[in-house]
């Protein structure tokens, strides 16, 4: 009699545990990185190698998209599969003590992964909300080291000496698990925080595979958000102060890559590169690139939310592939649901996987895109076909030089009114054909109307703090 409980309880301990084929998963996205740094995205500037590996060992996308080209925004998608408007998050990075954040009811990759029974983890910039009800312990994170929002987010400005915004932050502190840890305090704390993030992703790697573990490493970089830093190995050495910080990016994702192979774990690794948004282009030599695209962070432009995507996966992802598929990072979570035989979110999401497209049993898996910004739709695409609802934007063009290294130059307020593109043909979206493909135009304006309508019956509440 006393043998059915132990059975029960083995059964339940069992169930808690990923099946062995089930796939570790680290997840990397830089923040602010554009299409064009990377030399695998034809950046001539840019030194890296590690990422450029990663590229000739997985398959890497050239028409992947953030779904919002802001922080927050871009995360809530990433983390829940779901437009970030639809769950209150659109159009924003959430500033310090905000009372806003992603709710508890809102299941992130790292619950999902947790609840099928992965060792999670989150390492770098998390941007969800700094109450407590809002930080990673309470969103499926077994463990976590991050700081809570943008690095700029903090009163020692964007330069040494620079008293912006010595009135406008507090400090900026670190969390650990959910704990308030220490702070970031000067330029030396800066210039480390990327080898910190680093160091700690290899530990934790180590950890798991040492302990026969399955994991999801989440590892959102700080940078190259400004203000930028670097350690003391690319500090001062590089052409830019941006390749600086991206050289000393690619060294950590290289970290990682070798921690993989030396725990003999990469091949049962699903490794992930992206950014959360397109550059910040008013920030001169400290800015990356968005290539032959148009604007940049904060923009429904392509150069504002088209993005980097490398997916590397042994003798499951074709080596060296290239996609031109249309995919967002909202598709990230259904696809890793897909992927790992993970049970699905219990709310609704808007992602779809794109496994097929990894596995090459498809060339694609969507063919439709809304570009919200805020609560707005200022963009659909359908295939080759993107267009432009009439709205305001932030301009990067014609930009006077920034007044001072590493500070920002003034952009512009401008206006866009009916615009058809052919990203096939033009894809820096220069030259507007509304009025020769007016049936195009009509079925554009009602697919809009259609998404609008679908999202809006849908909406859940924002979390709230109390």
């Amino acid at each position: 009699m006393r043998l059915a409980p132990l059975l029960g309880l083995l059964y339940v301990l069992n169930a808690a545990l990923p099946a062995a084929t089930s796939p570790n998963v680290v997840l990397i996205m830089a923040d602010d990185l554009g299409w064009g740094d990377l030399g695998s995205y034809g950046s001539k500037q840019n030194h890296t190698p590690n990422l450029d590996r990663l590229a000739t060992e997985g398959m890497r996308f050239t028409s992947f998209y953030a779904t919002q080209a802001v922080c927050t925004s871009s995360r809530v998608a990433l983390m829940t599969g779901c437009y970030p408007n639809r769950l209150g998050l659109g159009g924003t990075a959430l500033p310090p003590d905000s009372k806003l954040g992603l709710a508890e009811t809102e299941q992130t990759l790292g619950a999902l992964f947790r609840n099928a029974g992965y060792v999670t983890a989150v390492i770098g910039k998390w941007h969800l909300g700094d109450a407590p009800k809002f930080l990673p312990p309470a969103h499926g994170f077994d463990e976590s080291m991050i700081i809570p929002y943008s690095n700029d987010m903090w009163p020692l400005g964007y330069f040494p000496g620079d008293e912006s915004r010595k009135t406008r932050y507090p400090v900026l502190p670190r969390y650990t698990d959910g704990h308030r840890m220490g702070l970031l305090n000067d330029w030396n704390d800066m210039d480390e925080l990327t080898s910190m993030q680093g160091y700690r992703s290899m530990k934790f790697i180590r950890d798991c595979a040492r302990r026969g573990r399955s994991f999801f490493l989440y590892v959102p970089t700080s940078m190259p958000h400004t203000p930028l830093g670097a350690s003391s190995d690319f500090k001062g050495k590089g052409p830019t102060p941006y390749a600086e910080t991206l050289a000393d990016i690619d060294r950590a994702v290289g970290g990682i890559m070798r921690t993989l192979d030396e725990e003999k774990v990469a091949s049962d690794t699903i490794l992930i590169f992206t950014s959360d948004n397109g550059p910040w282009l008013n920030f001169g030599k400290h800015a990356g690139s968005a290539a032959h695209f148009r604007e940049g962070k904060g923009t429904t432009f392509e150069g504002g939310v088209r993005v980097p995507l490398i997916v590397r996966w042994p003798d499951k992802v074709e080596a060296g592939a290239v996609s031109g598929a249309l995919v967002a990072n909202l598709d990230v979570v259904p696809t890793l649901v897909k992927a790992c035989g993970l049970t699905p979110p219990a709310l609704p999401i808007d992602g779809q996987s794109f496994l097929p497209i990894l596995r090459g049993e498809s060339a694609k898996v969507r063919d439709e895109f809304v570009y919200y910004y805020g609560d707005r739709i200022e963009a659909v695409r359908k295939g080759r076909w993107k267009l432009h609802l009439p709205h305001a934007y932030l301009s990067y063009e014609n930009m006077p030089p920034p007044p001072k290294d590493g500070a920002p130059a003034t952009t512009s307020r401008r206006q866009i009114e009916l615009s058809l593109y052919d990203l096939v043909a033009d894809p820096g979206e220069r030259v507007n054909l509304a009025d020769k493909n007016p049936e195009v135009v009509k079925d554009l304006q009602s697919f809009a109307a259609a998404e609008r309508k679908r999202l809006d019956a849908g909406k859940r509440p924002v979390g709230r703090a109390d």
